[in-house]
Protein backbone atom coordinates (compact mmCIF):
# COMPACT_ATOMS: atom_id res chain seq x y z
CA UNK A 1 0.00 0.00 0.00
CA UNK A 2 1.10 3.46 -1.32
CA UNK A 3 1.62 6.41 1.50
CA UNK A 4 1.22 9.13 -1.42
CA UNK A 5 -2.24 10.75 -2.03
CA UNK A 6 -3.05 12.07 -5.53
CA UNK A 7 -4.46 15.49 -6.41
CA UNK A 8 -5.97 16.40 -9.59
CA UNK A 9 -7.28 19.91 -10.07
CA UNK A 10 -9.33 19.80 -13.45
CA UNK A 11 -10.09 22.77 -15.14
CA UNK A 12 -13.76 22.11 -13.87
CA UNK A 13 -14.38 23.69 -10.39
CA UNK A 14 -14.45 19.63 -8.97
CA UNK A 15 -11.53 18.20 -6.69
CA UNK A 16 -10.60 14.33 -6.90
CA UNK A 17 -8.96 13.35 -3.87
CA UNK A 18 -7.45 9.60 -3.60
CA UNK A 19 -9.97 9.07 -6.54
CA UNK A 20 -13.03 10.38 -4.70
CA UNK A 21 -14.65 13.30 -6.63
CA UNK A 22 -15.90 16.21 -4.58
CA UNK A 23 -18.89 18.32 -5.97
CA UNK A 24 -18.09 21.93 -6.01
CA UNK A 25 -21.66 23.28 -5.14
CA UNK A 26 -23.49 21.49 -2.55
CA UNK A 27 -26.70 22.80 -0.70
CA UNK A 28 -25.56 23.70 2.84
CA UNK A 29 -27.76 22.70 5.48
CA UNK A 30 -30.78 24.76 6.96
CA UNK A 31 -29.61 26.53 10.21
CA UNK A 32 -31.68 28.54 12.45
CA UNK A 33 -31.74 32.24 12.57
CA UNK A 34 -28.28 33.49 14.89
CA UNK A 35 -30.26 36.56 16.08
CA UNK A 36 -33.26 36.67 18.04
CA UNK A 37 -35.77 38.95 15.81
CA UNK A 38 -39.05 38.97 18.13
CA UNK A 39 -40.89 41.86 15.50
CA UNK A 40 -39.80 39.43 12.29
CA UNK A 41 -40.92 35.79 13.67
CA UNK A 42 -43.92 34.17 13.35
CA UNK A 43 -45.30 33.36 16.80
CA UNK A 44 -46.00 29.44 16.96
CA UNK A 45 -46.79 27.48 19.80
CA UNK A 46 -45.49 29.01 23.26
CA UNK A 47 -44.31 32.23 21.91
CA UNK A 48 -41.39 31.02 19.18
CA UNK A 49 -41.02 30.95 15.27
CA UNK A 50 -42.81 28.34 13.61
CA UNK A 51 -39.30 27.45 12.35
CA UNK A 52 -38.54 26.21 15.59
CA UNK A 53 -41.68 23.72 15.73
CA UNK A 54 -41.03 21.59 13.24
CA UNK A 55 -39.56 17.87 13.15
CA UNK A 56 -36.61 17.13 14.48
CA UNK A 57 -35.44 20.71 15.49
CA UNK A 58 -38.63 20.44 18.16
CA UNK A 59 -37.71 17.62 19.34
CA UNK A 60 -33.97 18.76 19.85
CA UNK A 61 -35.09 21.78 21.38
CA UNK A 62 -37.33 20.03 24.06
CA UNK A 63 -34.98 17.58 24.89
CA UNK A 64 -32.09 20.06 25.64
CA UNK A 65 -33.64 22.41 27.60
CA UNK A 66 -32.52 21.14 30.70
CA UNK A 67 -28.73 21.46 31.17
CA UNK A 68 -27.43 20.53 34.30
CA UNK A 69 -26.33 23.92 36.62
CA UNK A 70 -22.81 22.96 36.28
CA UNK A 71 -22.32 22.95 32.52
CA UNK A 72 -24.15 26.65 32.70
CA UNK A 73 -22.01 27.75 34.66
CA UNK A 74 -19.47 26.50 32.35
CA UNK A 75 -20.74 27.99 29.34
CA UNK A 76 -22.19 31.27 31.17
CA UNK A 77 -18.53 31.62 32.69
CA UNK A 78 -16.81 31.46 28.75
CA UNK A 79 -19.85 33.20 27.55
CA UNK A 80 -19.07 36.23 30.01
CA UNK A 81 -15.50 36.34 29.13
CA UNK A 82 -16.10 36.61 25.81
CA UNK A 83 -18.93 39.41 26.50
CA UNK A 84 -16.50 40.74 29.06
CA UNK A 85 -13.96 41.16 25.95
CA UNK A 86 -16.22 42.79 24.13
CA UNK A 87 -17.45 45.18 26.62
CA UNK A 88 -14.37 46.31 28.23
CA UNK A 89 -12.62 46.47 24.52
CA UNK A 90 -15.17 49.03 23.37
CA UNK A 91 -15.03 50.67 26.94
CA UNK A 92 -11.51 50.98 26.37
CA UNK A 93 -11.63 51.75 22.95
CA UNK A 94 -14.34 54.86 23.75
CA UNK A 95 -12.67 56.01 26.80
CA UNK A 96 -9.03 56.19 26.23
CA UNK A 97 -8.95 56.78 22.29
CA UNK A 98 -12.13 58.42 21.36
CA UNK A 99 -12.58 60.44 24.99
CA UNK A 100 -15.70 60.08 25.61
CA UNK A 101 -17.01 60.44 28.82
CA UNK A 102 -16.58 57.25 31.36
CA UNK A 103 -20.74 56.92 31.48
CA UNK A 104 -21.25 57.21 28.18
CA UNK A 105 -18.26 54.93 27.10
CA UNK A 106 -19.72 52.02 29.57
CA UNK A 107 -23.21 52.90 28.43
CA UNK A 108 -22.09 52.13 24.52
CA UNK A 109 -19.73 49.18 25.71
CA UNK A 110 -22.33 47.70 28.49
CA UNK A 111 -25.03 47.34 25.31
CA UNK A 112 -22.75 45.53 23.20
CA UNK A 113 -21.28 43.00 26.04
CA UNK A 114 -24.77 42.43 26.96
CA UNK A 115 -26.34 41.78 23.44
CA UNK A 116 -23.31 38.98 22.93
CA UNK A 117 -23.84 37.50 26.00
CA UNK A 118 -27.47 37.17 25.20
CA UNK A 119 -27.33 35.58 22.12
CA UNK A 120 -24.82 33.30 22.94
CA UNK A 121 -26.39 32.12 26.59
CA UNK A 122 -30.10 31.78 25.08
CA UNK A 123 -28.63 29.53 22.77
CA UNK A 124 -25.90 27.86 24.24
CA UNK A 125 -25.99 28.06 27.53
CA UNK A 126 -29.93 27.63 28.69
CA UNK A 127 -30.60 26.63 24.71
CA UNK A 128 -33.87 28.12 25.20
CA UNK A 129 -35.95 28.71 22.14
CA UNK A 130 -37.06 32.32 20.96
CA UNK A 131 -40.24 34.05 22.78
CA UNK A 132 -41.06 37.54 22.94
CA UNK A 133 -41.80 36.96 26.76
CA UNK A 134 -38.31 36.02 27.14
CA UNK A 135 -36.54 38.42 25.26
CA UNK A 136 -38.43 41.48 27.14
CA UNK A 137 -37.60 39.73 30.49
CA UNK A 138 -34.06 39.86 29.24
CA UNK A 139 -34.32 43.70 28.17
CA UNK A 140 -35.92 44.26 31.72
CA UNK A 141 -33.01 42.38 33.55
CA UNK A 142 -30.38 43.78 31.51
CA UNK A 143 -32.06 47.06 32.09
CA UNK A 144 -31.62 46.76 35.82
CA UNK A 145 -28.17 45.41 35.42
CA UNK A 146 -27.20 48.51 33.14
CA UNK A 147 -27.86 50.80 36.12
CA UNK A 148 -26.16 48.55 38.70
CA UNK A 149 -23.04 48.20 36.55
CA UNK A 150 -22.55 51.70 35.30
CA UNK A 151 -23.32 52.95 38.40
CA UNK A 152 -20.80 51.01 40.16
CA UNK A 153 -18.40 51.31 37.42
CA UNK A 154 -18.89 55.21 37.97
CA UNK A 155 -18.77 55.72 41.66
CA UNK A 156 -15.22 53.39 41.68
CA UNK A 157 -13.67 55.32 38.66
CA UNK A 158 -14.81 58.35 40.64
CA UNK A 159 -13.44 57.63 43.82
CA UNK A 160 -10.43 55.19 43.18
CA UNK A 161 -6.72 56.98 42.98
CA UNK A 162 -5.75 57.48 39.57
CA UNK A 163 -3.75 55.01 39.25
CA UNK A 164 -3.15 52.37 35.89
CA UNK A 165 -5.12 50.09 37.80
CA UNK A 166 -8.41 52.39 38.46
CA UNK A 167 -10.26 51.33 35.24
CA UNK A 168 -9.54 47.80 35.18
CA UNK A 169 -10.59 47.54 39.04
CA UNK A 170 -13.92 49.53 38.63
CA UNK A 171 -14.71 47.63 35.43
CA UNK A 172 -14.01 43.99 37.00
CA UNK A 173 -16.05 44.34 40.45
CA UNK A 174 -18.87 46.42 38.41
CA UNK A 175 -18.96 43.35 35.79
CA UNK A 176 -18.71 40.45 38.65
CA UNK A 177 -21.68 42.22 40.50
CA UNK A 178 -23.98 42.38 37.46
CA UNK A 179 -22.64 39.33 35.92
CA UNK A 180 -23.91 37.55 39.50
CA UNK A 181 -27.11 39.02 38.92
CA UNK A 182 -27.36 38.18 35.80
CA UNK A 183 -26.83 34.71 36.13
CA UNK A 184 -29.28 34.45 39.29
CA UNK A 185 -32.04 35.61 37.43
CA UNK A 186 -31.50 34.15 34.04
CA UNK A 187 -30.95 30.95 35.12
CA UNK A 188 -34.01 31.19 38.33
CA UNK A 189 -36.41 33.03 36.41
CA UNK A 190 -35.85 34.08 32.84
CA UNK A 191 -34.98 30.73 31.08
CA UNK A 192 -37.50 28.59 32.86
CA UNK A 193 -40.23 30.78 31.28
CA UNK A 194 -42.72 28.62 29.81
CA UNK A 195 -43.37 30.85 26.36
Amino acid sequence: MSNRCSVRIPRVIGVTLVGVQAEPHLPLPAEPPLVDEPAGATDGPEGGSLRDHEGTRERRIESSIDVDLKTQIIRFTLTGGLSAIVDYGIYSFLLNLVGLPVSVAKSISFVAGTTTAYLINRRWTFQAPPSRARFIAVVLLYAVTFAVQVGINQVLYATLPGDWWRQPLAFVIAQGTATVINFVVQRAVIFKLGV
